[in-house]
Order: C-alpha cells, then sequence, then structure tokens
C-alpha cells in the first residue's frame, strides 16, 4: 500500500497532493555538524511520501503503511505524542514555536528509506510532513530556513540531539549534486557527483547490526566535543585548523578527548579536500580520503562496530576506491565507491565474509545522488 492508498483507506478522500523527501548518504564529514563542521551529504532515490489533505484548525491526524492505527492530536507540547508520531507534532509544534499559523492537516506517510539503518529515515519524515504544510498553509517559509525547523523538532520536541547534516540533505539537495554545508553558517554549494559518467557507482551496504546505545553514545561524543571546545577557547572544534591541531592536542589532558578532537579536525580537512577534487573531476581519488575516514571513526572517534568494519575492509580487498561507514554509528551502513560493473563482486565478497563471521547477511545497493524535498 502506498501514501495516497493508506489516506483514502483512512480517511475515505482523496488527499490533496504528495509531497516527498529522501534520505540521505553522507559521503563524508561525520559528527562534523554539531561541531559547526563541514558535510557532504546527497540525497538517496529513497524517499519518504506523505499523502496530505486539509483537516479543521488545530487538529492533525496522521497514519502510516508501517503502524497499525492512526494518530490523533492538537497542539501539543514535546514529551505529548511519542513513538514515531512525535516527529509529526514535532513538525507541527516546531513550525508554531517559529510564528507560522499551521493548517490542520490528515497525513498518511509511506517510505522506501530502510529503518534504522543511519540513512536519517526521520529526517525524511520530518521534510516531508514540513514540505506539505507549508504548502497546503501558504506559509511564506523560504527553503534555506526549513532544515531548523525540522531539526528543532528532532531536537526539542523528539529529544534526538543531532546536527543539522540530516534535514539539510534531505530538503537542499539537488539531483546529481552532493550538498557541501557549513554547518556554522548554513551556506551551502552544490557539487556535482555524476557517477555514472566516469563509469562509477556508490554501493550501500547495510550492516543490518543492530544498533546499541547508540543516543547515550552519541550524546557522550557530543558533550565531550563540546568540554573540548570550552578548554582550547574557540566557539567549535571547527575553529581548530589542521595546522594548529598538535598544539591543541598537547593542551589536552585527557587521552580520549585528545582522540575525539582529532577525528573531528582531520575529517573537516578531509571534507575540504573532497570538495576540490570533485570540483576537478577527480572523482576516483577521493577513495583514499573516504577510506582514511573510516579509520578516523573507527579509532579516534570510536563509533564503528565489526560489521561495519568487516564490510569496509572487504570491499577494499576486492577493488572498491575507498569506503567508509556513514550515518552516526554503532552499526548502520557502508558507503563503498567502486566500478560500476563491480557492484555484485563487491556484494558477494561481503556476504561471504559476513557469512564466516556468523553475522546476519547484508543487503546492498548502488544509489545515485538525488533530489530533495519537492511535492510529486
Amino acid at each position: 500500500m502506498n501514501a495516497r492508498d493508506a489516506f483514502v483507506k483512512e480517511f475515505g478522500t482523496e488527499p490533496a497532493g504528495l509531497w516527498a523527501a529522501p534520505g540521505r548518504v553522507n559521503l563524508i564529514g561525520e559528527h562534523t555538524d554539531y561541531n559547526d563542521g563541514f558535510v557532504l551529504p546527497f540525497a538517496l532515490p529513497q524517499r519518504t511520501v506523505a499523502a496530505v489533505g486539509p483537516a479543521p484548525a488545530g487538529e492533525w491526524t496522521v497514519c502510516s503503511t508501517f503502524a497499525d492505527e492512526a494518530v490523533s492530536f492538537g497542539l501539543t507540547q514535546p514529551g505529548e505524542v511519542t513513538g514515531w508520531a512525535a516527529y509529526v507534532a514535532g513538525v507541527v509544534w516546531s513550525l508554531h514555536e517559529n510564528g507560522f499559523e499551521v493548517p490542520g492537516a490528515r497525513i498518511a506517510i509511506d517510505s522506501e528509506v530502510p529503518l534504522g539503518s543511519g540513512l536519517s529515515s526521520s529526517a525524511a519524515l520530518e521534510s516531508s510532513v514540513l514540505t506539505a504544510l507549508i504548502d497546503l498553509g501558504g506559509l511564506d517559509l523560504p527553503v534555506e530556513r526549513r532544515p531548523v525547523i525540522a531539526q528543532r523538532a528532532e531536537n526539542d520536541y523528539v529529544g534526538a540531539p543531532t546536527g543539522i547534516l540530516d534535514q539539510s540533505a534531505s530538503i537542499r539537495c539537488r539531483e546529481g549534486h552532493a550538498l557541501f554545508l557549513d554547518c556554522r553558517s548554513y551556506e551551502v554549494e552544490q557539487i556535482p557527483f555524476d557517477l555514472a559518467a566516469e563509469g562509477l557507482a556508490i554501493l550501500v551496504i547495510n550492516s543490518n547490526a543492530p544498533h546499541q546505545h547508540v543516543d547515550g553514545e552519541y550524546g557522550a561524543r557530543r558533550k565531550s566535543c563540546e568540554q573540548a571546545a570550552a578548554i582550547l577557547g574557540v566557539p567549535a572544534l571547527r575553529d581548530i585548523t589542521g595546522a594548529e591541531l598538535e598544539g591543541a592536542l598537547a593542551r589536552l589532558d585527557d587521552e580520549v578527548m585528545r582522540r575525539r578532537v582529532r577525528h573531528i579536525v582531520t575529517e573537516d580537512d578531509r571534507v575540504l579536500e573532497t570538495v576540490q577534487l570533485l570540483k576537478a573531476g577527480q572523482v576516483r581519488e577521493i577513495g583514499s580520503l573516504l577510506t582514511a575516514s573510516h579509520a578516523s571513526m573507527r579509532d579516534d572517534f570510536e563509533i564503528t562496530v565489526p560489521q561495519v568494519d568487516i564490510a569496509v575492509e572487504t570491499a577494499l580487498e576486492v577493488g572498491a576506491y575507498g569506503a567508509r561507514m556513514t550515518g552516526g554509528g554503532f552499526g548502520g551502513c557502508v558507503l563503498a565507491l567502486i566500478d560500476a560493473d563491480k557492484a555484485d563482486v563487491v556484494t558477494a565478497a561481503v556476504e561471504q565474509a559476513y557469512a564466516e563471521a556468523g553475522f546476519t547477511p547484508p543487503t546492498a545497493w548502488t544509489v545515485t545522488a538525488g533530489a530533495g524535498a519537492g511535492k510529486l
């Protein structure tokens, strides 16, 4: 059942329209977003679709193809709506908190974005609903301001301490491009990322590893980075340059904190170098940066798990130009830059490595850079 059919089944009428927003893959730049740094995501072809129609003022009802019952609510405060519907209630709350008159709506959700895979299904849900409500209510909210509204829904209503990366990618990406985002100024630049023209592809490998302690570990990393910035006397770790890194590390007494800082500073540099290579058309050359990013996440930020490490190692062994975990960590997906005709070979090798290790089999597919949120 798709979103339109779910809407008709639940509400007995046709929706006013369909709005969609994509999940995302972060090409490089992990955990740099909440350090005011740089990221380079691109939108997935897989999307979350919201079928939406009007309802009386102050009334919202949302149903989904992946939930048994619809959820209805009025204007609520954080914590009053829980579960998956909190992301929808959070968007309504965030719009209202920012001074907008949010139209009442009936909403049906369907999604192709794998849940719990680190591909930001939550941002896709928020962004599709946000875009629909803006259009339905004729709200004057420029595209560049929308990611902050969606982020506030996730941070302050749902209670997940994410940075601005996910919502920016879901809303602002363009087809055939990666989104170079400065997470301090929110300035973006569309970077050409047409892999097919180079005979290349990105293979996404879902490790299918169960996420464990994700929120607590994510929060601990964020707190460590903020504490380090305070000790070093800078607004955020983005303000430490690569040339200044060794001096900064020498001022930190805690070895764990030193590792966290080293990852963020070197990761920002890798993002900037990747952007320059892509602008120069040197796509294969970004591979070594992707692999270095993974090593930094594994050794310095300590957010990988054996399943993702094995996927990266195996992909490299069978010819990937580079590979890294993507997303917040502790499970989720790996991306590998490969020759387009090698997808089956790399997938088979990773499947074999998982079987030998006794892991749950992975799932893998190739992706292209898709479009951001909009009306279908």
